[in-house]
């Protein structure tokens, strides 16, 4: 039988959520505060229910699954909301704006034996598990450095800084490759626009295995930038997402030592790999609903997400201890 989804959230990214939950699962109910969105979801969804009440639409005792692609401050509370009242739920990032809020609802989610995925797209991209398979394979040799570029100019929040917003991105996909968490954390940041709100902010994080990474994220840039460098010890990669067809470049080139323990540069072949054609936030989609079906870790993307939370924490204390 086809899952049973509720969606919450029809603005900036809820219809493309909602699309996707639409064509792989039963769409029963959409929730939004905006009478014209509602009106606008119910024409693209007429066989799905239509409310302003959360509560109402978790009362529902067919309901199996809970999407929320509402305004992050709101996250937490429903999500908190739908799993008391039963449901899976699917959360866009962050789930939660601190990591005790994350926890408490991985706790909620565990206790209740409910899937907990906040959506964390980039991950599900065909390029990222690509360059997953490369980073664990030992394609690219040891692991040096990632630096990611998230840029762009405009789509300025009121209720997240570019850190928690853009930031995110790169961070799930770092930390995704590196398979562990930072022991050293430092950010800079600067509101331009907005008092109190970031909209430039330098990152750098050092691992205990020795890898180190950076992000820079702008809302305020003259280049639309979405990039991610991988350097390795015999090779580096390169995933553009801004890029229609070469979304990712390994490069065959790295240092190599001499029996005199002098260094020279080594220049090898470059490669694009072929990726499938698929959209990523479909893959997202799919997983969640594999999830709630019974198939792989029910909580996985949640302790993923509950990482990325942590190290935006740290990072955003490091903003807030910056001097002015």
């Amino acid at each position: 039988m086809s899952v049973r989804v509720g969606h919450a959230g029809l603005g900036y990214w809820g219809p493309n959520l909602a699309r996707n939950f639409g064509d792989l699962a039963e769409l029963r109910w959409l929730c939004d505060l905006s009478p014209e969105l509602l009106a606008e979801g119910s024409k693209a969804h007429p066989n799905a229910r239509t409310t302003s009440d959360f509560d109402e639409m978790i009362a529902d005792p067919e309901l199996d699954a809970v999407v929320i692609a509402t305004p992050v401050i709101t996250h937490y509370e429903l999500a908190k909301r739908a799993l008391e009242a039963g449901k899976h739920v699917f959360v866009e990032k962050p789930q939660a704006q601190s990591s005790a809020e994350a926890e408490e609802l991985l706790a909620l989610a565990e206790d209740r034996s409910l899937v907990l995925m906040p959506g964390y797209l980039l991950l599900y991209h065909p390029a990222l598990v690509e360059l997953k398979q490369a980073v664990d394979s030992g394609e690219l040799g040891d692991l040096l450095y990632l630096y990611g570029n998230r840029q762009n100019l405009g789509q300025i929040r009121r209720d997240e800084n570019a850190l928690w917003s853009l930031g995110s991105h790169d961070l799930s996909m770092i930390l995704h490759l590196v398979g562990e968490e930072p022991v050293e954390a430092w950010a800079r940041g600067e509101s331009f626009l907005r008092s109190g709100i970031e909209d430039v902010v330098f990152c750098y994080l050092r691992f205990a295995s020795g890898v180190v990474a950076h992000m820079h994220v702008s809302w305020l840039d003259p280049h639309k930038m979405r990039k991610l460098t991988i350097v390795g010890r015999d090779k580096m990669a390169v995933f553009d997402d801004m890029e229609p067809d070469r979304k990712i470049t390994v490069y065959d080139k790295g240092p190599v030592q001499r029996p005199a323990a002098d260094w020279h540069v080594r220049e090898g072949d470059i490669h694009i790999p072929k990726l499938p054609r698929e959209e990523p936030l479909r893959r997202e989609a799919a997983h969640f609903l594999s999830l709630v079906e019974g198939e792989g870790d029910p909580l996985a993307a949640a302790r993923q997400g509950l990482a990325v939370v942590r190290t935006l924490e740290l990072l955003q204390e490091s903003l807030d201890r910056a001097p002015a």
